[in-house]
C-alpha cells in the first residue's frame, strides 16, 4: 500500500463547502460526508457543490451512503464526475458492496453487526485500503442505548469491536482508522483515546470538529525522548538481528519493530497540510 497520509483525520459535511479548504489547512486528510452530515433535502445541492469542487484526491475522502439506502445509487453515479479516488462506505456489510466500486479505492466503514461480523472478508477486498469502525450505530443496530459507560470508556461490545477492526485491517496489510470522540469538550479522553490507538497499532483518528485535530496530531507524534530512545536501539542492533541487551532491558525482534514504528511515526505523513488555518469547517 502506497498511501500513508497522516493520522488526523477531519470529517466535514458535504453540504458545506466554504468550510473544506479550511478543513484541508489543518487535518491530514479530510472526510467530505454525503451520509449523517447532510439532511436528505440538503443532498442534491452538496452534491452540485461536489461537482463544482476544486478538491485534492490525495488529501480528500468521500463518505457516500450505505448500499442499503435510497441514496446510494445518486452517490455512486456522482463519483464519476469527480477525480475522488478514495472513498468511504458507510455500514459496509459485504464484499459484494465493496467490489461494486471497483473503480475506486474503498475505505470500509464497519458501524453494524454484520459490518463487524464480516470485517475480516472486507478487509481483504482487493480495493480496500483502509478499514474504520463506529460505535454508536454499532450499538444502535444491537438494540442497545449506549456505546459507553457514564465515565466516558467504551462499554465492552465497541471495545470488542474496534479491536477486531484494528486486527482485521492489519491482517490485509490495510489502514486502521480509530473512531470519532463524540464529546467534543473531552479533550483528555480524547487524548487517552488517541494514545491508546497509537499504542496498539492505529493509523489514524478521525475528528468531528477542528479542535480535536491539534490533539490527535500529538497523541501520534512521538515525544523527543521516545524517538531518541528508539535510534539509539536501533543503532546498536547487531549483524545477526537476534536478541539483546539493550539499556538493562532485554529487546528482541518485537521490540525492533516498535522502535521502528516510533521513527516513522516521527517523520510524519506522506501526504499532509502545508499551512495552519483557524476557523471550524466541521463545528459551528
Amino acid at each position: 500500500m502506497t498511501w500513508r497520509p497522516g493520522a488526523a483525520w477531519l470529517f466535514c459535511p458535504a453540504d458545506r463547502p466554504e468550510r473544506w479548504a479550511k478543513a484541508a489547512a489543518i487535518a491530514d486528510v479530510v472526510i467530505i460526508d454525503l451520509e449523517d452530515a447532510v439532511a436528505p433535502a440538503a443532498k442534491p445541492g452538496a452534491r452540485d457543490a461536489l461537482r463544482r469542487a476544486d478538491l485534492d484526491p490525495e488529501r480528500t475522502v468521500l463518505r457516500i451512503t450505505g448500499a442499503a439506502t435510497t441514496e446510494h445509487e445518486e452517490d455512486v453515479a456522482l463519483l464519476a464526475e469527480l477525480p475522488l479516488r478514495r472513498i468511504m462506505l458507510a455500514k459496509t456489510e459485504s464484499p459484494a458492496q465493496v467490489a461494486a466500486l471497483e473503480d475506486h479505492e474503498v475505505l470500509v466503514l464497519v458501524e453494524s453487526p454484520m459490518g463487524i461480523e464480516q470485517v475480516g472478508d472486507l478487509a481483504l477486498a482487493p480495493n480496500v485500503v483502509g478499514v474504520m469502525w463506529g460505535a454508536d450505530d454499532l450499538v444502535a443496530g444491537l438494540g442497545g442505548t449506549s456505546s459507553r459507560r457514564d465515565d466516558g470508556s467504551y462499554r465492552d461490545v465497541a471495545r470488542y469491536a474496534r479491536s477486531r477492526t484494528l486486527i482485521a485491517a492489519k491482517a490485509a496489510g490495510r489502514l486502521a482508522i480509530d473512531g470519532v470522540h463524540m464529546n467534543i469538550a473531552d479533550i483528555d479522553g480524547l487524548r487517552d483515546e488517541c494514545e491508546d490507538a497509537v499504542a496498539v497499532g492505529f493509523d489514524a483518528t478521525v475528528a468531528i470538529h477542528p479542535s480535536q485535530v491539534p490533539v490527535i496530531r500529538a497523541a501520534y507524534t512521538p515525544y523527543d525522548g521516545k524517538v531518541e530512545w528508539a535510534r539509539r536501539l536501533l543503532s546498536s542492533i547487531g549483524e545477526d538481528g537476534g536478541v539483546i541487551t539493550f539499556e538493562g532491558r532485554m529487546v528482541d525482534g518485537p521490540i525492533f519493530r516498535q522502535a521502528q514504528r516510533i521513527l516513522r511515526l516521527s517523520n510524519g505523513p506522506t501526504a499532509g497540510p502545508e499551512a495552519s488555518a483557524s476557523g471550524s469547517p466541521a463545528g459551528g
